[in-house]
């Protein structure tokens, strides 16, 4: 039986949508014999850094991901008119430090220019920042998959060829998943013929949005939340057949006896994601200088020239002071920050932007 890694999970960071709670999830995950798993909750990295605490303490891989919110067209665009075709749904996942840092600048587009009812991003934003990441074509609500329920082959084809240009041969899979909806298996079927035509690679996953089979009716109850919603309404949001928990590796291949090579290449996605995230290390934006200055010169040279402005004499205590101020500066890392915050702060004054006193550190230098 080929082994199985479950790359798109959302977790309780899915806000009202995931039940999953992260210990929990990387609990089951280890008891079903997983080295792996992923976390690639709707449109944010809210819960990377405890997933990623949690599961290397229970030694298992955590592999960094998002399920972002795709713009049909610009991510600036704000249209009313598109109905379920205002977003479409794609994971991607970091494989290595590059991609980790380029999901977040992903991410980060998505919530500051394109958010509009969800953080949108668009092909602009991937294409910039595609490298070091693996992409899947999604659920039902991706491109790919929603032109295949509308009988458009030909165009989910082309937004499947796309997605392989912009990540790149190998960093692109088509994703089947089945949780007994018919169209799913309407889509795994062109999915399947897709491959067939474009060399893209499949890859199977269970669309994990809470911990086990039980936990079905909670999460429905946190979907009546999140829509505003009773349970006896008919016409509401709903994940039928419970299908939507951490299955193990046997009932995937129960579910993808035709497709064994898409749940071997979970494994394979798997053990190529790698990201190593450093802590107890002060990281901080570079501030550019003047030419032939460093940052610890300009801040000197910024520093006297300010005690000469608000000092006559500037006597020889004033300097040691000052020089005493700066050198612990330095000695804490922190030459950069102050630089920054004297840069923005002297923005808002030469704007007649107001300014507070500050409290406790550099802000009201």
């Amino acid at each position: 039986m080929p082994e199985f890694v479950h790359l798109h999970v959302h977790t309780q960071y899915s806000i009202l949508d995931g039940a999953a709670a992260i210990k929990p999830l990387i609990k089951r995950a280890k008891a079903l014999g997983m080295n792996a798993i992923a976390i690639t909750d709707h449109g944010n990295m809210y819960g990377v850094k405890n997933f990623h605490d949690t599961a290397t303490d229970a030694g298992v891989k955590p592999i960094l991901g998002c399920e972002v919110y795709v713009a049909p067209g610009s991510r600036f665009d704000r249209e009313t008119s598109r109905g379920e075709d205002r977003y479409y749904h794609l994971v991607l996942l970091a494989e290595n430090n590059t991609g980790y840092s380029n999901l977040m600048k992903i991410v980060s587009a998505g919530f500051i220019d394109g958010f509009y009812y969800k953080p949108r991003v668009d092909m602009e934003i991937l294409e910039k920042y595609h490298e070091g990441i693996i992409a899947l074509s999604a659920c039902l609500a991706g491109e790919v998959a929603r032109a295949m329920v509308r009988n458009q082959y030909e165009m989910g084809k082309e937004a499947a060829l796309r997605y392989e240009k912009i990540f790149g041969k190998g960093n692109f899979f088509l994703e089947l998943q089945d949780h007994g909806i018919p169209a799913q298996r309407l889509v795994n079927q062109e999915l399947l013929r897709m491959h067939e035509e474009t060399g893209i690679d499949l890859v199977a996953t269970n669309d994990v949005h809470y911990t086990r089979a039980e936990d079905a009716d909670p999460h429905d109850i946190l979907l009546c939340l999140q829509t505003n919603k009773k349970l006896a309404d008919e016409d509401r949001m709903r994940y039928e057949g419970g299908q939507y928990y951490v299955k193990s590796p046997e009932e995937m291949a129960e579910l993808f006896p035709y497709a064994l090579e898409a749940l071997e290449n979970t494994h394979k996605i798997a053990q190529r994601c790698h990201v190593e995230i450093e802590f107890g290390v002060t990281k901080l934006p570079r501030f550019d200088v003047p030419d032939g200055l460093t940052s610890w010169e300009y801040l000197n040279k910024l520093c006297f020239e300010g005690l000469e402005e608000r000092y006559q004499p500037v006597t020889e205590e004033l300097k040691a002071r000052l020089n005493y101020e700066l050198s612990t500066i330095k000695n804490m890392g922190y030459v950069d920050y102050f630089l920054i915050v004297w840069d923005f702060i002297k923005y808002a004054r030469d704007h007649d932007i107001m300014v507070g006193p500050g409290r406790g550190s550099a802000a009201g230098s």
